[in-house]
């Protein structure tokens, strides 16, 4: 058991990277159980579409709001504190909805204030947990950091977590939730153990938050290789989520899947990400990292043709797993670029800015998507997709080496984080 946890985590990232990844995955578990049943307990509290959409929204809607303001408190406060609190927090809520389902008191509205509540204290919660990994692990091991993390999302979260939600919920409704509370409320305790430095990072915090935002935007602005990594992935957010957000019709009209091998096809993609994120520490040791991204969006481009050529489901499902394998590459190793070049002090803030990027270019794919199949047909998104990416990648084709090493420019000593360690 010893070789195995050493395998999984070398001893050289340290107990607190492990005390940080136990709660990442417990906590993922439990937000994996809500993936099933919060849709499930709207539907039985209304079958009105808008309402339906709407209390989807008020999940999503704080990481649009409050994205930015998160990144500013990251940098300002003491990130394990805020991380601890902003997930007690959501506890709470999570056990007052549990209450309100017990007594029979739940309505949609109800649901709907819950959920925005639990999504805006998530968003706190995140923003201040990736901020933490580069704290605790040296730059040269970040990857295989952000691979691990990377793994229990994947297993608990998309594959483990939904599946289970949906069982649970039918035998009884309350309980997905009540389980999801003591999820969050273990993951608060286990963060508790994580040694580092007292207070905020930053030496100074008597600014405005509005004047810490507009620093740490302006700070992404004037980073060459970190702007040109932001701007990419805002187009491949845009180019990927035009294709699914019509992926259900695509999937039932051209090629012919029901709706349990719908199921399927992300099940195919989160196994795919599973393979990649086990791997990745591997991967990075063997493959110069210019050559790693180049080699993962022109998979990106290369994916979208593919589906865009396809009617066959025999060639959709092991696509989903291509597609999974690389997706999740490219994730752990864009955070990993990102986090070695971007200095302590404004990891919250970039960071931020970079999910403001990922939720902005998938909303705007997701509308361009619908307007894009509704005038040409559901199979026009992936030639929008294998275009649109194909031209972005063309243009940053040589960027992209600057890029993979832009902490090479940047300069973010880890010895110049305040504190006392604990």
């Amino acid at each position: 058991m010893s070789r195995l946890v050493e395998t999984v985590f070398p001893r050289r990232l340290g107990t607190s990277f492990r005390w940080l990844v136990a709660s990442s995955w417990t906590t993922n578990l439990g937000d994996g159980l809500m993936m099933a049943a919060g849709p499930l307990l709207v539907a039985s509290q209304t079958r009105n579409p808008l309402l339906v959409a709407a209390a989807a929204m008020s999940f999503q809607l704080p990481w649009l709001v409050f994205g930015l303001v998160a990144g500013a408190m990251a940098d300002r406060l003491d990130r394990r504190v805020l991380v601890m609190t902003m997930d007690a927090a959501r506890a709470v809520v999570l056990g007052g909805l549990c209450v309100v389902i017990v007594t029979g008191q739940v309505n949609i509205w109800l649901v709907m204030a819950a959920m925005f509540l639990i999504g805006l204290a998530e968003v706190f919660a995140d923003t201040a947990t990736s901020t933490l990994v580069p704290m605790l692990v040296d730059k040269v091991d970040l990857g295989i950091a952000n691979a691990r993390i990377q793994v229990g999302f994947l297993t608990a979260n998309q594959l483990v977590g939904p599946a289970a939600g949906a069982v649970i919920f039918a035998a009884g409704t309350a309980w997905p939730f009540v389980i999801q509370t003591v999820c969050v409320a273990l993951g608060v305790v286990l963060v508790s153990r994580i040694a580092t430095p007292r207070g905020a990072v930053r030496k100074h915090v008597e600014t405005h938050v509005r004047q810490d935002i507009a620093e740490g935007v302006l700070w992404l602005v004037g980073n060459g290789p970190v702007r040109t990594l932001a701007l990419v992935i805002v187009v491949f957010n845009i180019t990927w989520a035009a294709p699914w957000s019509v992926l259900v019709l695509w999937a039932t009209e051209r090629v012919g899947i029901d709706a349990a091998g719908f199921g399927l096809l992300t099940t195919a993609s989160a196994l795919g990400g599973l393979l990649g994120t086990l791997f990745y520490g591997r991967i990075e040791r063997r493959v110069p990292l210019a050559t790693l991204m180049r080699t993962v969006l022109a998979s990106e481009v290369v994916f979208h043709l593919a589906m865009a050529l396809t009617t066959s489901a025999y060639a959709a499902y092991p696509l989903m797993f291509f597609f999974g394998a690389y997706a999740f590459v490219w994730g752990t190793l864009s955070q990993t670029v990102r986090q070695r070049a971007v200095p302590a002090e404004f990891q919250g803030r970039v960071g931020s800015v970079y999910m403001l990027c990922v939720m902005g270019g998938m909303l705007g794919g997701s509308l361009l998507g619908g307007l894009i199949a509704r005038q040409w047909g559901v199979n026009a998104p992936w030639w929008f997709a294998f275009v649109g990416s194909g031209l972005t990648l063309a243009l940053v084709w040589g960027q992209l080496a600057k890029i993979a090493h832009a902490d090479e420019a940047a300069s973010a000593p880890r010895d110049e984080v305040v504190g006392t360690p604990e």
